[in-house]
């Protein structure tokens, strides 16, 4: 299908040659990657965009990135595509703050123990199994307790880096399964345990509450 000018949302001089019929779903690609930091191709109409992209407009989507210091990462193993931060010269970056951080780093640690086995399945762990993992992890840190960590969680699902599920028959916050999404494991990169580990042991909480990681906004 030829391209047109009959969208007046579409500058003239912007990419002329992606046709009408495939416009709006470019913006939608586009806005998942600016707005979240991540699109999930593995099921309902985000498989569309995602293959749409993978298959016919990486190197326009790569493109239009470059200048925002942001690099498409499309990991085809596991359906997604990523706008990581290149975070010397990215302007685009929002904050977690001190809970979200310990959660983030807490997840990273329990998803890299799996992926470490070997183990092709999704790395799925539950509120009690992080609450457990973060008293361990940073056992001289004040941490969140188990009815915040959900409120933290919230902000982690919103950039598609995890997924909630809240199975059937649950009676206790708890029991709340969070399945660990492979684009978190970019967010914070870490080369191996030791260099997480070194981030563990000279992690302090700012004095006054401000955030420490940043990811795209």
């Amino acid at each position: 299908m030829s391209a047109s000018t009959s969208d007046p949302l579409w500058p003239r001089s912007f990419w002329s040659d992606v046709p009408d019929a495939d416009r709006a779903a470019l913006r939608e690609v586009l806005a998942e990657l600016l707005g979240r930091g991540v699109l999930l191709g593995d099921e309902g109409s985000g498989r569309e965009l995602y293959m749409l992209a993978r298959d016919h407009y990486r190197t326009h989507v790569e493109d239009y990135l470059a200048p925002l210091a942001l690099e498409l990462i499309v990991d085809d193993e596991n359906s997604l595509l990523q706008a990581r931060p290149r975070t010397e010269s990215c302007l685009l970056l929002g904050r977690f703050d001190k809970d979200e951080t310990l959660v983030l780093l807490a997840l990273w640690r329990l998803y890299d123990d799996e992926i470490s086995t070997g183990s092709q399945e999704a790395v799925i762990v539950t509120v009690d199994q992080l609450w457990a993992a973060l008293k361990v992890y940073f056992d001289k840190v004040a941490t969140p307790e188990k009815s915040q960590i959900e409120s933290c969680l919230v902000r982690l699902r919103r950039h598609r880096l995890v997924r909630t599920l809240k199975p059937e028959g649950m009676t206790q916050a708890g029991e709340m399964q969070i399945e660990i999404l492979p684009s978190l494991s970019r967010v914070i990169p870490f080369d191996d345990i030791a260099a997480w580990q070194s981030r563990v042991e000279t992690f302090q909480p700012p004095k006054d509450g401000s955030s420490i990681e940043e990811v795209p906004a």
